[in-house]
């Protein structure tokens, strides 16, 4: 088997893990600016409803959430495509006004959730998620099962 074939063979799930991982740390971020987890946000944490830094970080969370789990073909893609959104309105109204490259502005984490995250959108959930797990289950209970073994007398 050559290279090729055996990646395009891993390739579901290299996207799933990357997936999860994308989405456990932009929940992770989101969890720390809302909730004040990990030692909350540089600057202190935002009040309930404050624009835009409680309002992100809330999207942060919930999307990340979602992404993680992967709540189904459509729903792990409006997350993420709402979620990549996001880090593009952040970094162009809060980092880009500092500098152009994202690494004297500060904005690498903006760029890379927002590319990364818009790369979940285009390529979809994977082989591991929420949905695929629903469906194995429905297939399985709508199985009939088997004949009981008659007795013996």
């Amino acid at each position: 088997m050559d290279t090729d074939k055996r990646l395009d063979a891993v390739r579901p799930y290299v996207l799933s893990l990357f997936r999860m991982v994308v989405g456990l740390l932009f929940a992770s971020h989101g969890a720390s600016t809302v909730l004040g987890a990990f030692g909350g946000p540089d600057g202190g944490q935002p009040a309930v409803g404050h624009w835009p830094s409680w309002w992100a970080g809330l999207i942060q969370l919930v999307c990340g959430v979602l992404v993680f789990a992967g709540v189904g073909e459509a729903g792990t893609r409006v997350a993420a495509l709402l979620g990549s959104g996001s880090m593009a309105y952040a970094y162009f109204t809060v980092h880009q006004k500092h500098a152009l490259w994202p690494i004297e502005n500060g904005g690498e984490a903006s760029v890379m959730f927002c590319w990364s995250l818009l790369l979940v959108t285009v390529a979809g959930p994977g082989a591991w998620s929420l949905a695929h797990l629903a469906r194995r289950v429905l297939r399985a209970s709508a199985r009939p099962s088997p004949d009981p073994e008659p007795e013996l007398t």
